[in-house]
């Protein structure tokens, strides 16, 4: 089955037009897409309240794809607010119980940061943080181009076959050291994670002035390149059961639309949806 959302479900204003102040944009995204990364667990570990309230909003058969917080992954090297690593890890766990115990955790996403590169200390420390993860379905994607370099690439997905890591696969510029090739293999049987960030080469590294958030993911699929796609998941599905596709590419505004293209050209009707909103007329 191929599963499809975005990266957050806050910012796709396409999604929400007319929308009252009061109704809830989660419940409204889920009348579209049957799943959804939970981006704000990256900024900070979240509380329970906001795990529950999020299960709440969603159907039975609804999917989060978690991603890990900052500190688990090393974008954040310093501890605070927490006195120990094994602390932070077992407040992440501890934060995602609402999400198992409804059996709508898909998986927990840990994206290591573009200075991550292919060195013994950095798989001891990807085995440290599988460890502290056990028994959850957890995805894995780098952002440095040295684990799929020639040298290193099967190694690579043979130690992720073994440690049990659902592959993250993504589409993304190739733009030097920090970013990695669309690597079509699977580590899992069950689940593989695809996420397309865009293809925006000239604003993938960050462009100063603190707008990388604006310019990054600034990227329209063509119908073309979807199409492409679409025919590559269908094949793909022979290698892993369910894949999960998130679109990224939302710095203009053109993930949903780009996901529900895709979810159009594949010809999936998903049921079990939320209510979609109705509006005024």
């Amino acid at each position: 089955m191929i599963y499809i959302g975005l990266a957050g479900w806050g910012d796709h204003d396409s999604l929400y037009e007319g929308l009252s102040s009061t109704a809830s944009k989660l419940d409204v995204y889920a009348g579209h897409f049957p799943i959804v990364e939970v981006d704000a667990s990256f900024y900070a570990v979240q509380p329970l309240r906001n795990m529950q309230k999020w299960v709440r909003e969603t159907p039975a058969t609804f999917q989060f794809i978690v991603k890990a917080y900052q500190g688990m992954t090393l974008h954040q090297k310093a501890l605070t607010p927490f006195e120990s690593r094994s602390e932070m890890f077992r407040a992440f766990r501890d934060s995602l119980k609402p999400m198992i115990e409804s059996n709508k955790l898909a998986m927990v996403l840990c994206q290591f940061p573009p200075w991550f590169d292919c060195k013994k200390e950095h798989v001891q420390y990807i085995r440290y943080v599988k460890q502290e993860l056990a028994h959850l379905p957890v995805a894995l994607e780098f952002r440095h181009q040295s684990w799929f370099q020639p040298q290193y690439r099967e190694q690579t997905l043979a130690f992720m076959q073994e440690e049990d890591w659902i592959h993250s696969i993504c589409d993304e510029p190739q733009a030097g050291s920090g970013s990695i090739p669309i690597v079509m293999q699977a580590t899992n049987k069950s689940k593989t994670l695809f996420r397309f960030h865009g293809r925006n080469i000239h604003g993938w590294n960050d462009p100063g002035n603190g707008r990388w958030r604006e310019v990054r993911y600034l990227y329209r699929y063509n119908e073309n390149e979807l199409r492409e796609w679409t025919k590559q998941l269908q094949s793909f599905q022979t290698e892993s059961k369910h894949l999960f596709v998130i679109f990224n590419n939302n710095s203009g505004g053109d993930a949903a639309d780009n996901a529900k293209e895709m979810i159009e050209m594949l010809g999936i009707e998903y049921e079990n949806l939320a209510p979609r909103q109705l509006g005024l007329f």
